[in-house]
């Protein structure tokens, strides 16, 4: 099995926000995940937008997963270097 760290979206219309998940990679957008690593409210404020556990986050790459490269954004939006 293939993990990846991706975007697993909620909200209504208009106003969605995002559980930053590992989830297997055949596994659809919204389908059962690993773990729940964060989240990411991109209508709130700059300081309330994104949260994560950075532990976890290392422990699932150190591991083997793919990060998707709009979570790879997220991250490095908090200065969370991968490398």
């Amino acid at each position: 099995m293939s993990a990846s760290i991706r975007l697993k979206r909620f909200g209504t219309k208009k106003r969605p926000y995002y559980r930053i998940v590992v989830i297997d990679s055949r596994a659809p957008r919204d389908g059962k995940t690993l773990e729940e690593v964060g989240y990411y409210h991109p209508i709130e404020t700059e300081d309330k937008q994104i949260s994560f556990d950075s532990d976890k986050v290392r422990s699932w790459v150190d591991k083997g997963a793919k990060v998707s490269d709009t979570v790879r954004g997220i991250l490095n939006k908090k200065n969370f270097r991968l490398n």
